[in-house]
């Protein structure tokens, strides 16, 4: 049976209408388009608005499961608005589908990454003009989840047994935004991938949305987030091999 989707056009949502599912399954993936370190932070624009928006119309639907994609980047608990106020709105989001009239679940995901990004294409067109980019803290790390791994993720999650849970969805180890960029930048056959400069950096912040800037700061827990999805592994645990993916995808 088709999966019926509220959020259909973002990447996410693309990937997921190709597939199916057992059972009448309804999957929420409004507002994943911000759950990315890929954009400067455009995507939040009107976050609030949005997300609740599509977490009310999922709750309409007739089917007998909703899974709801959230965000593992909660977990460390943003101290400072704008990002402490978007945390505010994902977990209400998840308040309200957990209380809501369909029987459902959350699936916390790692910040995307895939072949389908269009952000990433445009950091592959920067790094072969040789600009920098804002590379935030080296020792910040942060989740990652493949694209192909968190449609998986939301698929192997739609079972009954996991009515009312809150499950998290991430691909390895946290790693930072610095070092999974000029690792990806050094796979394009950027030697040197360039960061903005500290002398630079408060000109680059009147460019750089100040949400994109925390989130690049904000650490993630080491031990990672628990529960799991049950059952279900990543088919990229190692964010090199998921690059690699990416780029073999891109080459043919």
């Amino acid at each position: 049976m088709s999966v019926s989707i509220t959020g259909r056009r973002c990447e996410l949502g693309h990937l997921l209408s190709l597939h199916k599912a057992t059972g009448r399954v309804h999957i929420n993936v409004a507002g994943q388009q911000a759950n990315t370190l890929l954009h400067d932070g455009h995507a939040w624009k009107d976050f609030a608005r949005t997300a609740l928006a599509g977490t009310r119309r999922a709750l309409r639907t007739d089917a007998s499961l909703l899974v709801h994609a959230s965000f593992a980047f909660v977990l460390g608990s943003p101290q400072k608005d704008p990002l402490r106020s978007l945390a505010e709105t994902i977990l209400e989001c998840e308040d309200l589908v957990l209380a809501g009239p369909v029987t459902a679940c959350v699936v916390r995901l790692g910040y995307l990454y895939g072949p389908h990004s269009q952000d990433l294409r445009a950091y592959r067109t920067a790094f072969r003009l040789g600009r920098p980019y804002w590379a935030g803290s080296r020792t910040a790390g942060q989740f990652h989840l493949h694209h192909d791994d968190a449609v998986s993720a939301l698929l192997a999650a739609a079972k009954p047994q996991n009515a009312g849970r809150t499950l998290c969805a991430i691909g390895g180890p946290p790693v930072s935004f610095m070092q999974f960029m000029d690792d990806f930048a050094r796979r394009l056959g950027t030697r040197f991938p360039l960061h903005v400069p500290r002398i630079a950096e408060p000109l680059f912040k009147l460019v750089v949305r100040k949400e994109h800037v925390q989130q690049v700061a904000l650490a993630m827990p080491a031990h990672g987030p628990s529960p799991r999805v049950p059952g279900w592994k990543p088919k990229w645990p190692d964010y090199r091999q998921g690059q690699d993916q990416i780029i073999q995808a891109w080459n043919a």
